[in-house]
């Protein structure tokens, strides 16, 4: 992959990261699921850019995140499947 087009990876990690925080707080489940869904995509992205720039705890972190992404993908699938 281009060296250019990994370092300008992060904006779009960057900019995925902020829309979907701005969809999680939302009271209707479609739009938190769509925030989860985000989240992890920016997770794989911030672990791609990590690997480039070498910023292992960058990638710790996300690691950790996306299993709470996961966990919040999950109970919201779950809460709204039985809504």
């Amino acid at each position: 992959m281009n060296i250019e087009l990994i370092d300008a990876l992060q904006w779009p990690a960057m900019v995925v990261t902020v829309v979907s925080a701005w969809f999680v707080g939302s009271q209707r489940p479609r739009r938190r699921m769509f925030a989860f869904w985000g989240f992890i995509a920016s997770n794989a992205l911030w672990v791609i850019w990590g690997l480039h720039a070498d910023a292992y705890a960058l990638i710790l972190l996300e690691c950790v995140l996306l299993g709470m992404n996961a966990r919040g993908f999950r109970k919201n699938l779950l809460g709204h499947r039985a809504s």
